[in-house]
């Protein structure tokens, strides 16, 4: 009867929100298809204490399976998920987005030779199993993935899933004997990031100015900074300058991001890419700046202007400090 597996990610007694999101979609899908939403968590401190790791709980999870090794690293996930896997028969491992989660999901499938899909914005039960929809061709096309056989490895992006506490009980604590494969030991751990743009707050902001892969580098989010500043708004980005890096996830818009309706949306570099219509088709007034005339976000836009960004935006902003300084 076991279902979905998940790993949940854990940093200084609390859990990765992506990785909450997983569980939360584990245990709806395991009540659609039969069998139970199980986690993994993996560490080796003092905070993985029973009283944490019951919390999933309240989450959907019914059994928490505690693996000593390594945390942060994928292969040490990937030792601990297989051997779970194998002893009790789960039929999908589910994560939620980020680096980590492809890491381990893919390092996962290999050693299981298992099926997997990526870039997942939604999982569906059809005839007792699962499905994966993904968007292809540059987001242009959504498409339905099922799995020829088991087990089966479903990544999403981030923030696909949502967190629901959906569960009534503790989670049932289960200490994993579990032996590293030597090439697991190999990676140290030097230094832990912090959650990128935890401070963005956009879906409040009456004013937006966004940039897209027309910026050029991450650098070029300084002229969006500046005119936003100018204007007395905030800074949002598309999906693809956020998986390059170029600006923190909390800002992201469309699909797979926030979305916004504020009354002033001003888009430099943007191509309008359908999944990031998704996001602020609401705006009220909707301004594009782009050198491609023909750029979709143009068809959707109340004015837009052709021609090079690293130009107008910074009169742009110029005008808009003069304005107010008058």
């Amino acid at each position: 009867m076991s279902a979905i597996l998940t790993y949940v990610l854990h940093k200084d007694g609390e859990f990765n929100k992506n990785s909450l999101g997983a569980v939360s979609e584990a245990a709806k899908l395991a009540g659609e298809i039969g069998g139970e939403a199980a986690a993994v968590v993996v560490g080796e401190g003092d905070d993985l204490s029973d009283d944490l790791l019951k919390t999933l709980g309240k989450y959907g999870a019914t059994k928490v399976y505690r693996a000593r090794a390594p945390e942060g690293l994928a292969q040490p996930v990937v030792d601990a998920m297989a051997k779970v896997i194998q002893d009790e028969g789960y039929k999908y491992a589910l994560f939620g987005g980020g680096l980590l989660g492809f890491e381990v999901g893919a390092g996962l499938s290999a050693r299981l030779g298992a099926g997997v899909v990526m870039e997942v914005t939604e999982v569906k039960a059809q005839d007792g199993k699962l499905v994966a929809v993904r968007p292809i061709l540059q987001d242009s096309a959504i498409v339905d993935a099922g799995f020829a056989g088991e087990p089966g490895i479903i990544i999403g992006r981030l923030n696909a899933f949502d967190t629901e506490e959906s569960g009534s009980g503790d989670a049932e604590v289960v200490d994993l004997d579990l032996q590293l494969q030597d090439h697991s030991t190999k990676a140290k751990m030097v230094q832990r990031g912090e959650q990128r743009g935890a401070d963005v707050n956009i879906e409040d902001a009456d004013i937006l100015v966004a940039g897209g892969r027309g910026l050029g580098k991450a650098e070029g989010f300084e002229l969006c900074e500046q005119l936003a500043e100018a204007l007395g708004g905030a800074v949002a980005a598309t999906r693809a300058v956020v998986d390059a890096g170029w600006y923190p996830y909390a800002a992201q818009i469309g699909q797979t991001g926030k979305t916004v309706a504020p009354k002033l949306y001003l888009a430099a570099g943007i191509s309008g890419a359908i999944q990031h219509k998704v996001g602020m088709q609401s705006s009220e007034n909707i301004v594009a700046i782009n050198k491609d005339p023909n750029a979709p976000i143009f068809e959707f836009s109340d004015l837009g202007i052709v021609g090079d960004l690293n130009k107008i935006v910074p009169k742009l902003t110029e005008a808009v400090k003069a304005k107010k300084g008058g």
